[in-house]
């Protein structure tokens, strides 16, 4: 069985390797690093939670062991799809490279630029960012990319979900074509063969897993529920949601639940509390030093539930999470590879659970038809149930509503029926254009109600088939009554030429 020490990797890294409680590299690892250390470009296919953080970062540190920094001038630049993904990248180098004198700076929003200048221009050998917050730099004149020796892309496959591809080429191509890639992804969609093909030189390819696999350490489950009522979907799936976590019992030490939307993300993990879980929201809308604070104390033990959107389906390494969750079904079907790779990480066992509903029958057969297999259905918690409200009829209509389902009231508020309440006469009736000049409108009697008054204004204006803005005779066309101005001719005389004097006048000034 490969080691670590006998992988060539610098003494010093060794030695750190060795304090984090690590001998046995992974698959992935015992892959990647000999081509790594020989200089050639890697591409390497694993699904997430297999080690590839440090299948690009334990050879890094070995090759910039020699070398210096300069100014706005990085040394090796590792590309990644999130905030969160980029903070961990970091921690890692901190943990492998702490017996070494290399430097690092992160670039990721949310945090100040001044900062991240004073970092750049004292030289760094490690620069981790993501896309944008990279090009920001760039296009500021704080950063160059000519001195860069070695590139990673990391998640790749996220990349493009992200739409960062584009961003990608560019900072490929402000890169000097002598670079060493590596390039790591958990799919190979086209577009990434494309890029692989158009970036990466003769790349040794590192496939250690089927594409699109899921590990056999996980116990996957589906739980159908049809509710009463299609719009009570929503409050259903919430209600089992937390019948399941309570069902797990200890053994859900703690979970990751998945939405699709941020906005269910605040509302899940609102109702969880309410209902006594230790829940809170992580997706791309809070704050960074917000959403760092959860992970963080989701990582201590102190946050048992973290409800989270895709931004926290890739790359985080929480290496003891008891179950996975999926509220919604993903739309993309390598989502749930990824989502459900949270769990069961390094060979330890984990329970992944999915609810569905009979609107999720497309993405279940997605998802299905990707992983090769059928997932277990299983049954609802005993004694489950659904609340009144859950499964309460429709309330009755308004007698004041229409067939449509609309009332009076909804249409006047989108502009459909116009006509006050006070004035039940139907609209007059459209009539041919006519160049006349239409009579001022008679005045209202002074106790007239004010809403008459209108009535008459859009009544006129309906029979002129133009409007009134200033109560006055309003003329549609000319007709007979032409104003006397345009009758009127005029003039115009040639100006008088300059005399001798005055154009002399001119050329000396």
């Amino acid at each position: 069985m490969t080691k670590f020490s006998d992988l060539k990797l610098d003494p010093k890294v060794l030695t750190a390797i060795s304090e984090a409680g690590y001998e046995t590299p992974t698959p992935i690892q015992a892959g990647a690093i000999p081509h790594a250390l020989e200089g050639k470009d890697v591409l390497g296919i694993a699904q997430t939670g297999t080690g590839k953080t440090a299948s690009f970062t334990l050879p890094m540190i070995t090759l910039l062991a020699k070398g210096r920094a300069r100014a706005r001038m990085p040394r090796s630049l590792v590309l990644c799809p999130t905030r969160e993904l980029a903070a961990q990248v970091a921690e890692n180098f901190d943990i492998y490279a702490k017996h070494t004198k290399l430097t690092k700076a992160l670039l990721i929003g949310g945090v100040s630029f001044g900062e991240q200048d004073k970092l750049i221009d004292r030289g760094v050998d490690v620069l981790i960012a993501t896309p944008g917050r990279l090009l920001d730099h760039f296009e500021r004149g704080k950063l160059l990319l000519t001195g860069v020796q070695i590139m990673v892309v990391d998640e790749a496959d996220r990349m493009l979900d992200m739409g960062f591809i584009p961003d990608i080429e560019r900072i490929f191509q402000l890169t000097p074509f002598t670079r060493q890639t590596l390039f790591f992804s958990a799919t190979m969609a086209p577009e990434i063969e494309r890029i692989t093909n158009t970036f990466l030189h003769a790349p040794a390819r590192i496939e250690v897993a089927r594409q699109a696999t899921t590990s056999e350490t996980i116990t996957q489950k589906l739980v159908q529920i049809t509710p009463a009522r299609r719009d009570q979907t929503a409050k259903a799936k919430r209600e089992l949601l937390r019948a399941l976590i309570s069902a797990e019992g200890e053994a859900c030490t703690n979970a990751i639940v998945f939405c699709n939307r941020k906005s269910d993300v605040d509302i899940v993990a609102k109702s969880l509390k309410t209902h006594g879980f230790n829940a809170a929201p992580i997706h791309g809308d809070l704050e960074q030093s917000q959403r760092m604070k959860t992970l963080d104390s989701f990582r201590d033990g102190s946050l048992q539930l973290l409800i989270a959107s895709d931004v926290a389906a890739r790359g985080l390494d929480i290496p003891a999470v008891s179950h996975v969750f999926n509220y919604d079904l993903p739309s993309h079907a390598e989502d749930y590879v990824h989502r459900i790779g949270r769990t069961g990480r390094a060979g330890r066992k984990g329970t992944a659970i999915s609810l569905a509903s009979p609107a999720d029958e497309k993405y279940l057969s997605q998802i299905e038809a990707l992983v090769k297999m059928e997932i277990p259905r299983a049954e609802l918690p005993e004694g489950f149930s659904l609340s009144e409200a859950a499964t309460r009829a429709p309330r009755p209509r308004d007698e004041n509503e229409t067939r449509g389902g609309r009332s009076s009231r909804s249409r006047s508020s989108r502009g459909r029926d116009r006509t006050p309440k006070e004035s039940s006469a139907p609209p007059a009736p459209m009539v041919p254009f006519e160049p006349v000049v239409a009579e001022a409108p008679a005045a209202a009697p002074a106790r007239e109600d004010r809403a008459e008054r209108r009535e008459d204004r859009r009544e006129d204006r309906r029979e002129r088939g133009g409007r009134n803005r200033d109560n006055g005779p309003a003329v549609v066309g000319m007709g007979d009554h032409v104003p006397d101005f345009i009758l009127r001719s005029f003039r115009t005389t040639k100006p008088a030429e300059p005399t001798a004097d005055e154009v002399e006048e001119t050329s000396e000034s």
